[in-house]
C-alpha cells in the first residue's frame, strides 16, 4: 500500500497553527546553553512555514527545504513571513545536501514519509551536517502507528529510536499513543517520538 499525501488539503487545513512544541522546546534549550552556537537551522518539510516563520522571528537564519513547490510558495507569500534571512530550497528527501555546521534540524512530521530505504542516508545526513552541540527536534512515527501499513512510510520501535539517538544527548523524547485523528478529521491511531537532542 502507497500513502495517499493530499497536501493541498493539508496546508489549508494547518493554516495560522503555531509552531510545534518540539520546536519551542529546542528553542528554549538553546536559550539556555552558556555558549551558543550561530542561529542556523534547517527546517526540513517545512510546509506552508508554522515552524520557519518562529526561527525567523526570533533572529535566525532558516534554510526551509520541502518536495511540494506549493509549500515553499506559501511559505514566501506569507504576510508574517520576514524573508531577509530565509533561503528556500525544493527538494525531496532522497536528493537531500545540507550545508555543515547547522545549529538546529527542525523536522516537524516530515521524516515518515521518507521513502524506507531512502531513510539511513537522510538520517546519516543530518547527523553528519550537525555540529557539535547542535540540536535535532521533530517526531518519528512508531510501528503502532495505524500507517505502519503504508510500503512508501518508515515507521520505527522505542529501541530502534534509541539507536538513531546514539550521537545525540536527549533532551526530551516524548512517546504517544493513542487513537486520534488526522488534520483532514479523518480518523487514526497515532504511534509518534515527539524528540529533542544534542549532538554530541
Amino acid at each position: 500500500m502507497k500513502f495517499d499525501a493530499k497536501w493541498m488539503q493539508y496546508y489549508q487545513a494547518v493554516a495560522g497553527r503555531p509552531p510545534r512544541p518540539t520546536l519551542l522546546k529546542a528553542l528554549e534549550y538553546y536559550d539556555q546553553a552558556p555558549e551558543a552556537l550561530p542561529k542556523f537551522a534547517v527546517d526540513l518539510g517545512c510546509g506552508d512555514g508554522r515552524d520557519t516563520v518562529e526561527l525567523l522571528n526570533r533572529g535566525w537564519r532558516v534554510l526551509a527545504i520541502d518536495g511540494e513547490p506549493e509549500a515553499i510558495a506559501r511559505l514566501r507569500q506569507r504576510p508574517d513571513c520576514a524573508r531577509t534571512h530565509l533561503e528556500t530550497r525544493v527538494q525531496r528527501f532522497e536528493d537531500l545536501t545540507l550545508p555543515p555546521d547547522i545549529s538546529l534540524v527542525n523536522a516537524s512530521f516530515c521524516l515518515p514519509f521518507c521513502p524506507p530505504e531512502q531513510f539511513p542516508d537522510l538520517w546519516d545526513e543530518i547527523v553528519a551536517t550537525l555540529a557539535t552541540g547542535g540540536r535535532f527536534c521533530g517526531q518519528l512515527f512508531g510501528d503502532q502507528d495505524s500507517w505502519a501499513v503504508y510500503g512508501d512510510m518508515n515507521h520505527h520501535s522505542r529501541d530502534q529510536v534509541n539507536q538513531l539517538l546514539t550521537p545525540f544527548v536527549v533532551e526530551w523524547l516524548d512517546e504517544e499513543n493513542h487513537p486520534g485523528k488526522t488534520a483532514l478529521g479523518e480518523e487514526k491511531h497515532w504511534h509518534i517520538f515527539n524528540i529533542v537532542a544534542r549532538k554530541r
